[in-house]
């Protein structure tokens, strides 16, 4: 039995094709090659933009680190000139009433007034029972003499609800104590420091001057007034 064979033609035929096919895949995938190399992004240039980038963003957050400082500082030196303006209201405020209250003494038209305690004022200390005093003396009935002699006080209060009266000696723990001496023309102010014996509840204090001519006098205030708040006058 033979076997037929297909013309030397035939068998041939297919070689042709598939040598076409190859070429064009082959110059496809050269062609897709290409154009990767030549669009694709460098692996330096790559880098170098990334440094670019990182460099811009701590350049920028250093930008925002230092303005967010300058307005704390701006913030800060706006809030410390309202205080020294309010400071310097203030002083001046005093400064006019000081002003207000030496012509009402030394002016030509001020009103005459003999010796006397024009305020007496008392603060708190540290330690509870111990308070400091400033009198405010004036006078200017006599102008251009001097007046000299000495200041105590004494306090009224309440001591296991029985009323008492503290005296000098009491209060600066000396019964010897000598007053606080004062000498003056027209005003004067004088201070110290009392203390109230534990458990006893002021209700009013009393301010003597023993003048060295001329008889003692006294003037009462209440403990809240003399303790308000608010400097002498």
């Amino acid at each position: 039995m033979s076997i037929e064979h297909p013309p030397a033609k035939m068998r041939d035929s297919g070689h042709p094709r598939m040598a076409l096919w190859l070429l064009v895949l082959g110059a496809v995938l050269l062609g897709g090659w290409g154009a990767w190399r030549t669009f694709a992004p460098q692996p330096g240039n790559a880098r170098e933009r990334i440094a670019e980038q990182q460099a811009r963003i701590e350049a920028l957050e250093q930008e925002v680190a230092t303005l967010s400082r300058s307005d704390q500082i701006s913030r800060q030196a706006n809030a410390d000139l309202q205080g020294t303006l309010a400071e310097r209201d203030e002083e001046i405020a005093g400064l006019r009433a000081d002003i207000a209250f030496y012509e009402r003494f030394v002016g030509a038209t001020g009103q005459r007034h003999g010796l006397g305690v024009h305020a007496l004022k008392l603060s708190a200390q540290r330690d509870p029972q111990l308070w400091h005093f400033v009198a405010t003396l004036t006078q200017n009935l006599n102008r251009g003499a001097v007046n000299r002699g000495r200041l105590t006080l004494s306090v009224e209060a309440s001591d296991g609800g029985r009323m008492r009266r503290l005296d000098w000696g009491t209060l600066r723990q000396h019964q010897a104590a000598p007053g606080v001496e004062y000498s003056f023309k027209y005003f004067q102010q004088v201070e110290g420091d009392i203390v109230l014996p534990p458990g006893v509840k002021p209700v009013r204090v009393i301010a003597r001057l023993v003048p060295a001519a001329g008889a003692p006098l006294e003037q009462g205030f209440t403990w809240g007034e003399a303790t308000a708040a608010g400097p002498a006058p």
